[in-house]
């Protein structure tokens, strides 16, 4: 039986219809990624989902009794409260009952002795001791310290107790609005491994194609109103989503053909219109319906950078830079970089170990404590904002743009601002709008076209990636990737590094700043790893350093130059072992593609659920061995090259 039903519903702002008697239908089990351009109503059919918006027609079912929790989009600014208050929060009287109780039993006055007594008594005829149980049972599962107050946690923290709090009621449908927005790369590793766990249906919405690959097992895009279901991976979906959309050119082109040909039909002579066949007039008239009501497809966003005179070939370079804060904290530390013109580079590093402090250092907006750093000349720099502070929201998006200017020039071409505006699929009408009204992914845009409108050489782009739908991803890729000038990029975007740096700098939170050839895969595939993978510092207490800024004891033997390794011989048994592993390797890709094969089977997802889940964990699984049995391969070829 389905868990989740959405019937034929219909939602309009004004003449402009989100969605148009739309269905979709959800299985225990699945996990459901919603796809769409940024404007489409993705997340407002989130809210529709969780009764936050209700819709103009037709109908929402949740399954008797089927419990739904949402994670929300939007980390709170100022939320005071304790992780325990927020996760017990779940329980709505139950919940304040024990965060009253968890509060009062930390004072040790009568008064607060006798309160606690009366809500003991509460607690108990509300069976609110199991619930407190399932509470702290997950705050011990994440790792959260039931005392930490919210709005002193890191996103990836807060993200970690928002999530505590939607599956501790162990929901049987879990929504996600672009989970992994401004978490860092350990983070959304954590929340991926977090969510592959979790039993129940899941619908998210996401622009991350690697969490999208990890995670979904359908796509579902919403495209002009309509919900289109495909049963297959992201990777198989683009290649059906490119059929689907040449075969409808291809119709709409043969019906327009049809009505040109009827049309001229009808305008024969005064001898062919009196003996017209009245039935073939009345197809004629519903065809023009049919044309008039027909949503056209928006136009894929087309934009170029406009590219000022190059700079010198030497953007900057620093000798033995750092900087530390007044108080002594040191944030960068003996830095040895230098960034050539047509560099394209990728900073990486936990929340917190100070990438955007590196950017200031590198455009002279911040001067190093210690060290020297030169920059190069005629540098030209546009700055992409992932606050989108550059904005104002009470202005429209042509005010925001055109500064007093009608035309802007871009590489030489004068076009007016509202054309503009629709390279970056804006309408004249939705130009003219609050930017206050805009979504987060139409906000994007609009910083993208501000940026693209001036002249410049270096591009710095801070997590350009937020909200932004894939196709203007895929764009924005390609134009960074054809930019003759400089890229820097701080993004926890995988597949984007991948796809647009070709050098990645790591801060490893220490203060050092290290270099390595290549995007995000190659710079895990040389050794690569967060501290927390290493069992270093927690998200939430990185970048710790002592008032002096000096590091810890722990890193003081890791700030000394590493002593030259020793050639190390193999043992039978690890030569053993080298020998066996690319058969073991071969196997284990054997099988992931059998799994692949079978995943992607149009019959699939219509199996039983058990047998869906069973075989997707399968998969993960033997992802994840290959992955292992790789990395132990190349361990050892090391060793044995040495």
């Amino acid at each position: 039986m389905p868990l989740l039903t959405l019937d034929s519903v219909s939602l309009a702002y004004g003449m402009h219809p989100l969605l148009d008697h739309a269905s979709l239908v959800i299985e225990a089990g699945e996990r459901v990624c919603l796809l769409g351009r940024n404007g489409e109503g993705k997340s407002t059919l989130l809210k529709i989902v969780s009764g936050e918006v209700t819709p103009d027609g037709g109908n929402v079912r949740l399954d008797d009794g089927a419990v739904l929790a949402v994670l929300p989009q939007n980390l709170p600014s100022d939320d005071t409260r304790t992780a325990y208050d927020v996760v017990s929060g779940a329980f709505p009287e139950t919940g304040e009952l024990l965060a009253e109780f968890h509060r009062l039993s930390q004072q040790a006055d009568e008064a607060s002795l006798e309160k606690m007594t009366k809500v003991q008594e509460r607690l108990e005829a509300l069976d609110g001791w199991r619930l407190d149980q399932k509470v702290t049972t997950i705050l011990g599962q994440y790792g959260i310290d039931p005392d930490r107050r919210l709005n002193t946690l890191s996103g990836g923290w807060q993200r970690r107790v928002l999530l505590a709090r939607a599956l501790v009621a162990e929901p049987d449908i879990l929504l996600l609005d672009e989970p992994t927005n401004h978490l860092d790369v350990p983070a959304i590793a954590w929340l991926e491994e977090a969510l592959s766990q979790f039993r129940g249906a899941m619908l998210f919405v996401s622009h991350d194609r690697a969490f999208i690959r990890r995670m979904a097992t359908r796509i579902v895009e919403l495209d002009r109103g309509k919900l289109v279901s495909f049963a297959a991976t992201y990777d198989r979906y683009l290649e059906l989503k490119e059929k689907a959309l040449e075969e409808e050119e291809r119709q709409n082109a043969l019906f327009d053909k049809r009505l040109k040909q009827e049309e001229a039909w009808i305008r024969q002579g005064i001898k062919a219109r009196r003996t017209r066949n009245m039935g073939r007039v009345r197809a004629l008239k519903a065809m023009r319906e049919e044309h008039r009501q027909r949503r056209v497809r928006g136009g894929t966003a087309s934009f170029a950078v406009e590219e000022a005179d190059r700079s010198g070939k030497l953007v900057v370079e620093t000798s033995d830079a750092g900087f530390a804060y007044p108080d002594g904290t040191k944030v960068i530390r003996d830095m040895n970089l230098t960034i050539l013109r047509g560099d394209k580079i990728g900073l990486v590093g936990e929340n917190g170990t100070g990438k955007t402090t590196l950017v200031r250092l590198l455009l002279g907006d911040l001067k190093p404590t210690e060290g020297t750093i030169r920059l190069g000349t005629n540098l030209e720099v546009a700055y992409f904002d992932q606050l989108r502070g550059e904005l104002d929201l009470e202005r429209n998006a042509l005010d925001n743009l055109s500064e007093g200017r009608e035309f802007i020039d871009i590489n030489g071409q004068s076009k007016h601002v509202l054309g503009y505006l629709q390279e970056f699929l804006f309408t004249p009408e939705r130009a003219r709008s609050p930017v206050r009204v805009f979504s987060g992914g139409e906000r994007a845009r609009l910083l993208l076209a501000k940026l693209f409108s001036k002249p410049a050489n270096i591009l710095v782009l801070d997590e350009p990636t937020n909200d932004l739908d894939v196709e203007t991803l895929e764009l924005l890729e390609e134009q960074l990737a054809e930019f003759k000038g400089t890229v820097i990029v701080i993004s926890h975007d995988r597949e984007f590094l991948d796809n647009v740096v070709t050098e990645t700098i790591f801060l490893d939170g220490t203060g050092k700043v290290r270099e390595y050839v290549g995007g995000y895969s190659d710079w895990r595939y040389q050794g690569g790893r967060f501290p927390s993978e290493q069992g270093g510092n927690r998200p939430d207490k990185q970048d710790k350093q002592s008032k002096s800024g000096e590091p810890a004891k722990g890193d003081a033997a890791a700030s000394k130059p590493a002593a030259k390794a020793k050639p190390v011989k193999l043992s039978y048994k690890l030569k053993l072992e080298l020998e066996q592993l690319p058969a073991k390797i071969e196997a284990l890709e054997q099988e992931v593609a059998e799994l692949q094969e079978t995943i992607s089977g149009s019959d699939f997802y219509s199996g039983p659920a058990g047998e869906v889940s069973a075989t997707l964990q399968k998969l993960t699984e033997a992802e994840q061995k290959l992955e292992q049995t790789i990395e132990r391969w190349m361990e050892l070829e090391e060793q044995a090259g040495q």
